[in-house]
């Protein structure tokens, strides 16, 4: 599908671009303002997206033309890791740069729709070989910031009718996909922290409080130990 060049404001999606590129997996690429061209309507169909919520909320979305690669990364023909889990961290990156909020899920799905859409900025994504992909972000909004001091919660105020999902941690570690794909019934995973130790209570997974484990009606459940502010958090 040929897109027109952009008319949006690129500023903010170029300082999201260029933090995306500097974390995604694979050669490096760079990116560049999209000036109109052929993206096929395959790859729009395909594409890995993700919608951020909060100082501004946008919709963000990844194309990268080398699908081996990332279904190498993802451990081959994986039912456990797919696109969406291999490129979420540089998406999380680059949504950082639009400040505090929360990065939805991301999976693949059609992004006709948000690379036509008059107020995104599309860009190519260039490596040595030549276009490598794209991205295009469209940012929604923006809301006025509250003084620094400001807790979680009063920030979060201006997205309060917006679901989440709460998660409590109580220790992770890291493993390579090969390590990860080997896992068998039985298998003990050891982890980062101690007996004793507060489980982590996540919002979208970001850190906001800790916790102990305790049990209600015979189901497990929290109690919330301390709340942490977004310095804290972060």
């Amino acid at each position: 599908m040929n897109f027109p060049a952009p008319v949006a404001d690129t500023t903010v999606g170029a300082a999201v671009a260029e933090t995306l590129v500097r974390h995604l997996p694979g050669a490096p690429v760079m990116a560049t303002r999209h000036a109109g061209g052929l993206i096929p309507p395959r790859e729009l169909s395909r594409a890995v997206r993700a919608t951020f919520v909060g100082a501004r909320s946008a919709e963000l979305a990844l194309i990268l033309l080398d699908r081996e690669g990332l279904a190498e990364a993802a451990g081959g023909d994986s039912v456990v890791v797919d696109a969406g889990d291999v490129l979420r961290p540089a998406l999380e990156r680059a949504a950082a740069t639009l400040g505090d909020g929360m990065l939805g899920e991301a999976r693949e799905g059609d992004a006709t729709t948000l690379f036509s859409a008059p107020d995104t900025a599309v860009f190519d994504l260039v490596g040595e070989a030549g276009v490598a992909g794209w991205f295009a972000v469209g940012v929604r909004g923006s809301a006025v910031r509250p003084a620094g001091d400001a807790s979680l919660g009063s920030r979060l105020g201006r997205i309060s009718n917006v679901e989440m999902t709460l998660a409590v941690e109580i220790g992770r570690t890291r493993m390579s996909v090969r390590e990860l794909l080997a896992i068998e019934p039985g298998a003990v995973i050891e982890l980062d922290r101690s007996v004793g130790t507060p489980a982590d209570v996540l919002l979208n997974g970001r850190l906001i409080a800790h916790g102990e484990i305790v049990v209600v009606d015979q189901e497990f459940a929290v109690r919330i130990t301390k709340i942490l502010d977004s310095v804290e958090a972060d």
